[in-house]
Parts: structure tokens; C-alpha cells; sequence
């Protein structure tokens, strides 16, 4: 399959308001790309919008206020956009929420809502928008998973289902769209300083004083700036790889996961024990905190390095840009 051409298709991406969004939203007007976001905060994408046109004034950008948590509101947005953009080159579900607690502290409409966003939508946008992708020439899906697609830590119940889900349903399209000539690419963002761990909910059965300390902890672990996340997504679409792993804190927690797939929880728990105190380090416990991509494993010089598996993308996290 040949490299993925932005300039003069239409993109769809949906979680277009902040981070990682809005900054894939700036590197596809880079491209060329014509663009329609979608987001629930109207003033953040507005905002994302007019920084777009103050550097690219001829690019043309179509925006959609949804709640994706609104299942009736979501496939009315879809419809419409099919029905504007019969022919679409690229449709990116990066929208996504968290939820800090364990399953025996959160509500089950809690966790159903995580569920309904993470994944409900990223199925219902899909199935929607597909035929418009499949009648584009070269199209491509990218939805993003997460480092919790690859690893499901204690505290993260609900958002790891979903993005597992999402990591399964994106393997099962990646098969099944290639005698259409649909590219599909999962992402596994680590550690990347995004908002979604300020602006998670808390589970009914969580303490406050336990979340506050836990989300302070991570939020030092988040070292990757969205800008250089989003190239690194955009580069790996173009390339047409089948996964896109976001730093060493998605690459170790891969390995480790192939390696012991039933057992990493206690190296996980070893691991954060073990580590010592101080700036950006996790704590003993891992906390009921919303993942906000942070890396869940405390590396270990001895714990060896894994090239990506054919197909991947991957960056360090060293902050350099693709």
C-alpha cells in the first residue's frame, strides 16, 4: 500500500479542542489537509480553529460540537458529515475521558460512560464514515488505544476495557480492510502531558485526598508534549504502520506484557515498590488516578530494550521530534 497523501483530502479527528487533538489538528493543516473536528467543548475548539486559520488561512475547516457520551447526538453528527464529505482520506478517533477508581468504587453508569466514549463512539463514527473512507482512493483509520490497551493496571477497570476494546476492534478492521485499500493504524500513546487526568471523573466510591495525591504523582510523570505525539501519529499513518507506539513508556509495558501476560501485575507492583522517592517518580501504591497516558512501569536498566515488531511505530521519550 502506498504512503497516505494529505494535501487536498478531508480529515475527520475527532477530541480536535486540546491536546493531542488540537495538536494533530495543527500538523494535518501543515500537510495540507482539509479538516472537520469534532469536540464537546465548543470555546477549546473554537480556539483550536482560529490558530489553525491565523497560519492557514485557505485551509478549509468544518467544526461539530458533540457530546460523544450522547449516542443519538453522535450518529446525527456522523450522518451529516457523511452526507458533506461523501469521499473522506482520513478519519482519526483520538476523543477520549477517564475515570479514577477501582471497579468496586465507581458506578456502573460511571463506567458505562467511559465506555460509551472510548469505544461506543469510536464503533458508531467508524461504521458511519467507513463507506465514505472506502470510497476515497488511499483512505486510512486511525484510532487511538492507549498504554492501557497494551497493560490493565489495578484502578483502571473502566478505561482499560475500553481501550483494549478499541486496540482488538482497530486489529480485527486492520484485517478486514485490506482488500479495500483501507489503511488502519492503533496508537499506544505513553507518557503525553495532556488534560485528561485534571479533567477526569472521580468514582462515587473514591476518596478525594487518595485521588489528589494519586493524580499529582502521575501528572509528574508526563513527559511528552502532545506536538511531538501528534507527528509521530501522523508520520505513522503516512507510512501506513499497522501500530504507533508513543515512548519508552508504551514500548517497555509492550514487552513486558509479551513476555508475562499473566503475571506483569506483580512485576508492575515489584516495580513500583521498589522505586525510589522524588520529582516524577510513581508512587509505591499505584493510586486511583485516571491514566492520563502515564507510563505504569517503572523501567529498569536491565529490563532489555524490544525493537518494534514489524508494522510498529515508535518514539522515545526524549521529546524529539519525528
Amino acid at each position: 500500500m502506498r504512503d497516505l497523501v494529505l494535501p487536498g483530502g478531508t480529515t475527520v479527528l475527532t477530541g480536535a479542542a486540546s491536546g493531542i487533538g488540537a495538536a494533530l489538528a495543527h500538523g494535518l493543516a501543515r500537510r495540507g489537509a482539509d479538516l472537520v473536528l469534532l469536540d464537546r467543548d465548543a470555546d477549546g475548539l473554537a480556539a483550536t480553529v482560529a490558530a489553525i486559520r491565523a497560519v492557514y488561512p485557505d485551509r478549509r475547516v468544518e467544526t461539530h460540537v458533540v457530546d460523544l457520551a450522547d449516542a443519538d447526538a453522535t450518529d446525527r453528527v456522523a450522518a451529516e458529515i457523511h452526507r458533506a464529505h461523501p469521499r473522506i482520506r482520513l478519519l482519526i478517533n483520538n476523543a477520549g475521558v477517564a475515570l479514577g477508581g477501582r471497579f468496586d468504587q465507581v458506578t456502573l453508569e460511571e463506567f458505562l460512560w467511559v465506555i460509551e466514549v472510548n469505544f461506543r463512539a469510536v464503533v458508531r463514527l467508524t461504521h458511519a464514515l467507513l463507506p465514505a473512507l472506502k470510497a476515497e482512493s488511499g483512505s486510512h483509520l486511525v484510532n487511538v488505544s492507549s498504554l492501557f490497551g497494551l497493560i490493565a493496571p489495578a484502578g483502571q477497570a473502566a478505561y482499560a476495557a475500553s481501550k483494549f476494546a478499541v486496540r482488538g476492534f482497530t486489529e480485527a478492521l486492520r484485517h478486514e480492510l485490506v482488500d479495500d485499500g483501507v489503511g488502519v493504524t492503533s496508537v499506544h500513546p505513553g507518557g503525553i502531558r495532556t488534560r485528561i487526568a485534571a479533567t477526569a471523573r472521580v468514582g462515587s466510591g473514591v476518596a478525594l485526598d487518595e485521588y489528589e495525591a494519586g493524580r499529582r504523582q502521575f501528572e509528574k510523570l508526563l513527559t511528552i508534549d502532545p506536538a511531538t505525539a501528534a507527528e509521530v501519529i501522523l508520520r505513522g499513518a503516512q507510512r501506513r504502520r499497522g501500530r504507533v507506539l508513543i515512548g519508552w513508556s508504551a514500548k517497555l509495558p509492550d514487552l513486558l506484557a509479551r513476555l508475562a501476560p499473566a503475571g506483569y501485575g506483580r512485576v508492575l507492583a515489584l516495580g513500583m515498590r521498589q522505586r525510589p522517592t522524588g520529582p516524577g517518580v510513581a508512587p509505591a501504591t499505584p493510586p486511583a488516578v485516571p491514566p492520563a497516558e502515564a507510563p505504569a512501569l517503572a523501567t529498569d536498566a536491565a529490563v532489555p530494550v524490544p525493537s518494534p515488531r514489524a508494522g510498529d511505530e515508535a518514539v522515545p521519550e526524549s521529546g524529539s521530534r519525528a
